[in-house]
Order: structure tokens, then sequence, then C-alpha cells
């Protein structure tokens, strides 16, 4: 229940701000779920650990303050001509070339032994999954009203939610794959750093979100994104690293 009404809120969060927001954001889920888990299951979270949910929520902060402040496409007028952009096109083009060569080529021989493989799949079937979702909200929005742009509403809107179901059905296969030959923690930090630059990029291209970021802004995205990744990094690959605060005060003993 609650990771449906999570999903849910993540959708509203799309078709409501910036994807270049939504997205970074997500990491959230890393440290709070830390931070719950070590106190109602119990487990063990270390210094490394408290430090990168400090870093995390710190870059978060940074990300809020100098995220674009207004949507770039509110309406399925606006989205149509975006996804006919030859732009967008020909990103398209490129991502499903590059995902046609990992599925076929790639992957059946090296994908269980070189992480970046499973990753990247994953990584760029994300490009159609967050811009499908804002598209669906935006769509949708004139699916019920009474004028001609509704039928074609319904149209852009099953068209996207046939690409949003087949990517995430076959980002949960080889996640599936991944977890079955690498540790999830390593996984899943690497995951995050590459799905979200992925889909940053897709959504700039597609909404061009960035247009009306200046330099300051676009630096301070960058280091907050850079703080979260770091923080995400601490949390999910050295949580096994037995050390705390206490082995500091530890007097160093040598012997001759």
């Amino acid at each position: 229940l609650t990771v449906a009404l999570g999903q849910i809120g993540n959708f509203l969060a799309y078709t409501a701000v910036p994807t270049v927001l939504v997205t970074p954001l997500g990491a959230l889920g890393v440290p709070f779920g830390s931070i719950l888990a070590s106190y109602l299951l119990k487990e063990k979270l270390n210094i490394l650990g408290k430090l990168g949910c400090l870093l995390s929520c710190a870059g978060s902060v940074v990300l809020i303050i100098h995220s674009p402040k207004s949507e770039s496409v509110t309406t399925q007028a606006e989205l149509e001509e975006k996804l006919t952009n030859p732009v967008f096109v020909g990103y398209l083009c490129i991502v499903l070339l590059m995902l046609l060569l990992l599925i076929f080529w790639i992957a059946p021989a090296h994908g269980p032994t070189n992480i970046m493989v499973y990753i990247s799949i994953c990584s760029l079937l994300g490009s159609f999954t967050v811009p499908s979702t804002k598209g669906i909200g935006l769509a949708a929005q004139d699916i019920f009203h009474n004028n001609p742009s509704s039928q074609r509403a319904l149209y852009l809107c099953l068209v996207l939610l046939a690409v949003l179901g087949c990517s995430i059905i076959i980002q949960f296969r080889y996640i599936n794959k991944a977890l079955e030959c690498f540790d999830s923690s390593v996984f899943g930090a690497i995951y995050y750093v590459v799905f979200t630059t992925l889909v940053l990029l897709a959504s700039a291209i597609l909404f061009r979100e960035w247009s009306n970021v200046g330099v300051i802004d676009f630096l301070g995205m960058a280091c907050g994104f850079t703080t979260v990744s770091i923080g995400i990094v601490l949390i999910q690959v050295f949580k096994e690293f037995n050390f705390n605060i206490g082995d500091l005060n530890k007097p160093n003993m040598k012997t001759d």
C-alpha cells in the first residue's frame, strides 16, 4: 500500500513540477528508509551512513533552491510539438539503437560480468519512463473535456501508456538479472546516478526545462545532484563497513 501511494505521489509530482527537480529528489527515499530501518527494524546505521543521510538531505535542499521555477510544457499541444521535434526524434533513434545493441549483443555476452551493461539498459529505458509519465499527466487533462482535441489526447495517452508499460516491464527484467549477479547496494548506488543523469538528459531535450536556468542555478543544481549522489553511495555501498565514531577515540597502538 505504501509503495502504491508513493508511486501515485510520484506521478502527481511529475505532472506538477519540472522533471529536473522530481527525479533527483527521488533519492530521498534511501536516507529516510535507512533511518526508519535503524529505529524500527534495529538495522545498524554506521557513521558513513549517517553522513550519507546528511549529505543527501543537504543536496536536496540545494536542488530545490536552484531548480526551475516554472514548467516549460503545460498543454497537450505543446507536448505534441515537443514530441515531433527533430532533435528529440534523433535522440530517441540513438537510444533505441543503443538498447538494441545492449539487449541482443552485449548483454548475453558481458551482462553477468559487467554491472554497467544492465545498468545502462535500465537507465536508457528510464529515458522513456519519466517523460512518458509526465506526458500522460498532460494528455489526461484534455481527455475528459468536450472539445476536438480530446480524441487526440486519448490516442496520445494510450500510446504513452503502452511505451511506459513496455519500458517498466523490461526494466524489471534486467533489474532482476542484475540483482542475481551483483551486490544490490553497489547496483542501487550506480543505478541511481546513471538513471537520473539519463532521465535529466531526455527531459532536457524533450521539455527544455534548462532553457530558463541561469549559470548560477545550473551550477547549484549540479553541485546539489553531486552531493546527493555521494550521499547515496555512502549509504548504499558502505553500509556493511564496521566503523563508528567511537573508533576515533581509540589509541593507535604501535609495536616495535
